[in-house]
């Protein structure tokens, strides 16, 4: 659960700038260029930065270490974003923050999936997920709570009170034990190994039976640190179009921009606040039946169920703006949106990613997928001003066009579902290996 409370500081630190958004573009006077590349995306970067180079501390350092690290990170974020006086040096420790949720989406899915069993594995998992999105309905609660606290210091509150959640988890980390395949992997330290499996599964029998898998599994792998080889080829693309196809449900183009999105639909400033907090409460309640049957029906079965929620409501979110139906009538299909996020892609890219990847690469495998992820976020959040502005935005009367592009993507994503994407529940993780790895490559 701890490890899991890294989630809820990724979660909080992504979403917390949608309520400074606007204060900010008006405090520094900011053109679009300047908004979505300074203020709304420079985390993002940093994200990029701390996924795509989070495997080497996660496989060198350790999980523990690194896991502890980010809290820190988290924690010179929150101080930072508060009390600077210019976009610039608010851009800086936004970036820094940005690293620790990169590096957070490498370490703590990794940790969670080998410290856990094959059966228990999804949902403890999917807990990290839970965990996210309980900190982005924190976030949008925190913001519409501390509006008016302090005129026009009030993003200070908003972003600086990170600080304190950070500094919690960055001492409770301290006390978790290590993953037992990095302490066989990286360190050959068996017998510590030993009693962190006979924890996990109860019995020393079974405990040592998991350990001489990870054991055989290590020989059979060595020398073969290297990511990018052809036996590796089908869990890349695995890895890669998860993630990509996360980032163009347009996830966190609602999340980031939620109370803009609702104020250009007729929702005054307090009003979108207020409705992005319903938003957040929906994205929860749906994670938690995420978490319920990511181990009943299985991964690619939630993705397919995402996949056909996200179309229709997508679809009807395009409608609502073209036709300029009632404000209620969108805020219901966003969060309809949400829901079908919630309970398909939510629930499963943490955990997919963390599993599909061998042993000795998942480090590295990991941030394949998460950096992919990070990329894609960071462009889509960069460039959503230049589409959405209210003085110079390419679609601003036109937002219906974003939202049809895509539930294309979305359609894309069923096709794959249904015929490419693998079923990884209740195996084993060196059993996937045997599985999805092309030994004779």
């Amino acid at each position: 659960m701890t490890v899991a409370l890294a989630g809820f500081l990724f979660g909080f630190d992504t979403v917390v700038i949608s309520g400074a958004n606007k204060p900010l573009q008006e405090l520094w006077g900011l053109s679009p260029f300047m908004h979505g590349t300074f203020i709304m995306s420079m985390a993002l970067w940093g994200t990029v930065l701390g996924s795509l180079m989070g495997g080497i501390p996660t496989q060198q350092l350790g999980r523990k270490k690194t896991l502890f690290w980010i809290g820190v990170l988290f924690f010179v974020s929150a101080l930072g974003s508060a009390l600077v006086s210019d976009p610039y040096l608010f851009s800086f420790f936004r970036f820094i923050g940005g690293v620790g949720v990169g590096v957070s989406s490498v370490a703590a899915p990794i940790y969670i999936s080998e410290i856990t069993s094959s059966d228990k594995r999804g949902q403890l998992g999917a807990l990290y997920q839970f965990c996210l999105v309980f900190g982005i309905m924190v976030a949008f609660i925190s913001n519409w709570a501390l509006k008016g606290v302090d005129g026009m210091n009030d993003w200070r509150w908003m972003l600086g009170v990170e600080a304190i959640p950070a500094l919690a988890y960055t001492l409770m980390v301290l006390k978790v034990p290590h993953s037992p395949r990095w302490l066989v992997l990286q360190k050959g330290d068996d017998q510590q190994a030993l009693s962190i499996l006979t924890v996990i599964y109860g019995k020393l029998e079974v405990a040592k039976k998991h350990l001489t898998e990870i054991k055989l599994d290590a020989e059979a792998s060595r020398g073969s640190d290297r990511l990018f080889q052809k036996k590796y080829k089908k869990v890349l693309y695995l890895g890669f179009l998860i993630a990509f196809f996360n980032q163009l449900s347009g996830i966190n183009f609602v999340l980031y921009y939620a109370p803009q999105i609702l104020e250009q639909a007729g929702l005054g400033g307090g009003d979108s606040l207020l409705n992005s907090i319903a938003i957040g409460i929906v994205n929860l309640i749906f994670t938690l039946i995420g978490v319920r049957l990511i181990d009943r029906l299985g991964r690619r079965q939630l993705i397919i169920i995402g996949s056909i929620g996200y179309i229709f409501s997508l679809i009807m979110v395009g409608i609502c703006f073209q036709y300029n139906l009632s404000p209620t009538a969108l805020i219901t299909f966003i969060c309809l949106f949400v829901a079908s996020h919630a309970i398909g892609q939510g629930a499963v890219i943490w955990v997919f990613i963390s599993e599909i990847f061998p042993n000795r690469v998942r480090s590295y495998g990991q941030s394949w997928g998460t950096g992919t992820h990070w990329v894609f976020a960071a462009i889509i959040t960069m460039i959503t001003p230049y589409f959405i502005d209210d003085n110079e935005g390419i679609f601003r009367g036109n937002l219906e066009v974003i939202y049809y592009f895509f539930a294309g993507m979305m359609v894309l994503q069923l096709l794959w579902a249904f015929f490419k994407m693998p079923e990884t529940k209740g195996i084993s993780l060196e059993d996937l290996e045997k599985n999805l790895v092309d030994h004779d490559a």
